[in-house]
């Protein structure tokens, strides 16, 4: 049996990216995080680094900016119906709403904040293929192997505050799957599985921060057994397995 307590513990660290500006409808996202990149204190990239990018800038670089009423606070809840598959509870002004990607969330993840006034930012389409694209794109242009997570800020059922969560995921596991292995002390996980992409997302936001306009981070350190092919569908709860729809 392994002794895990004696194992040499894993140490991660993360930063955040600057230099990367203001984005803009058909930039490539990929090409601009490579710049900033390529040199300290932001890179060099290595081998099995996660890259961690903001929704906010993978919409905008998409185009997924929709105008609203400026002057009306309430404008974008029409948009809020229309992004939606089913409202799952309303109270007042607050919709909790089921995506066309699966996701359970606030008004459908439509974002007004750290955009411009008069603009919301739809979530990108296809999240996974945006982190694709990015990972292919780092991988082409400085020859490093990176995982790639899009998060987005999700409330959660039960508990107060916010925290980052993985919406999009490429070349990282998005979920680890710990059944049927020892814990510390030996006794065998029957149900254990870590939502890895949303552990790495809420440490990736903490050097990011909310208001600081830094949309990308570097989390170092990672298993490097968690690289692999992955998509979201790892972490949407399938409604037959879900106690609370």
């Amino acid at each position: 049996m392994t002794d895990n307590l004696s194992a040499t513990p894993m140490r991660l660290s993360a930063w955040g990216v600057t230099g990367i500006g203001e984005i803009r409808p058909n930039d490539q996202l990929g090409d601009i995080i490579v710049d900033a990149c390529r040199i300290a204190p932001n890179g060099p990239l290595l081998d099995n680094d996660v890259l961690v990018v903001t929704q906010k800038i993978v919409s905008k670089a998409e185009g997924r900016m929709v105008a609203i009423d400026a002057d009306d606070p309430l404008s974008h809840k029409a948009l809020v119906e229309e992004e939606s598959v089913r409202i799952v509870r309303r109270r007042g002004d607050l919709i909790i709403t089921e995506t066309k990607h699966g996701f359970v969330c606030a008004n459908s993840g439509i974002d007004l904040s750290n955009v411009e006034r008069g603009w919301a930012a739809l979530l990108p389409i296809d999240s996974d293929r945006s982190a694709r694209r990015i990972r292919d794109i780092v991988r082409a242009k400085l020859g490093v192997s990176v995982g790639v997570i899009i998060s987005d800020t999700f409330g959660r059922p039960w508990r107060k505050g916010l925290t980052d969560v993985a919406i999009g995921v490429a070349g990282v596991a998005a979920v680890v799957d710990l059944r049927g292995t020892p814990d510390a002390l030996g006794r065998v996980m029957q149900v254990t599985e870590v939502c890895a992409a949303d552990e790495i997302a809420s440490a990736a936001e903490l050097v990011m921060g909310k208001a600081s306009g830094v949309p990308v981070a570097v989390v170092r350190g990672v298993d490097p057994s968690w690289f692999r092919e992955s998509s979201m569908q790892e972490i949407v709860r399938p409604p037959q397995e879900d106690l609370f729809r």
